[in-house]
């Protein structure tokens, strides 16, 4: 993990970045990542990706929040945004999911990619909890430090932006957004889109299948007199 990221970011993210990362814990990740690679652990996804989240989409430009918990731990699949995976990649299980309520919701063609960059280039931050792991070994570095700054990142967005719509799918992303503040942002509660929990409902949240999240997204947006986001990807017919 380098500083350098700083230079990268838009000035919206650098105040944030600059705070968070001379913070111990931040530090202590820094260690631990160094000496993962050292080792010669197998990190994912590459380490110029690890925080493509908060390059592909520009802290002002931030309209909707969609928070994953860990990078795919399979070689080739993460590149930083939560859910996507690069072109040419076997679309996920969770992502099938995910294009089958677009489907559903909005009568958008199932892509046949899985990479969400247009998302992202529209103001959709794809943000998972740990923005590392090591391969084949989901959660690896889950309790290094990564949850406290991912945390600390939708605490910033609560407190300085307004009608930012928070998609929180599945229980651990529920807690995630649970510090949101609903008077001023929008929490759209489902299950995980992955095949175990798609069409699981609570007393708090809807199944994943048949919410119209997306929908729900863009009239939100809409409402707060901002612009909805398209959410077809295959531009192609």
């Amino acid at each position: 993990m380098s500083t350098n990221i700083i230079d990268q970011l838009d000035p919206g993210w650098k105040a944030h970045f600059e705070h968070e990362l001379s913070q111990d814990y931040m530090l202590q990740l820094r260690a631990f990542l160094k000496a993962e690679i050292q080792k010669g652990a197998v990190v994912y996804p590459p380490k110029d990706q690890w925080f493509n989240a908060f390059l592909y989409t520009p802290f002002e430009n931030i309209k909707v929040v969609i928070v994953g918990q860990d990078p795919y731990h399979g070689e080739g699949q993460a590149h930083g945004l939560s859910f996507s995976v690069p072109d040419g990649v076997k679309i996920p299980p969770s992502l099938q999911n995910i294009y089958k309520e677009l489907n559903r919701d909005l009568g958008i063609k199932r892509p046949t990619s899985g990479n969400l960059e247009a998302w992202a280039k529209q103001g959709v931050l794809l943000l998972n909890a740990s923005l590392t792991v090591r391969a084949a070994e989901a959660n690896s570095h889950s309790k290094q430090g990564w949850l406290q700054f991912t945390n600390a990142c939708i605490q910033y967005i609560n407190e300085h932006k307004e009608g930012v719509v928070f998609l929180a799918w599945g229980r651990f992303a529920h807690d995630v957004c649970a510090v949101v503040d609903t008077t001023k942002h929008c929490v759209i509660k489902t299950s995980h889109p992955s095949p175990l929990g798609a069409t699981k409902s609570g007393k708090h949240f809807t199944a994943f299948l048949g919410s119209g999240c997306f929908s729900l997204a863009n009239e939100y947006l809409t409402s707060h007199n901002r612009q909805p986001i398209d959410w077809s990807l295959d531009k192609s017919g």
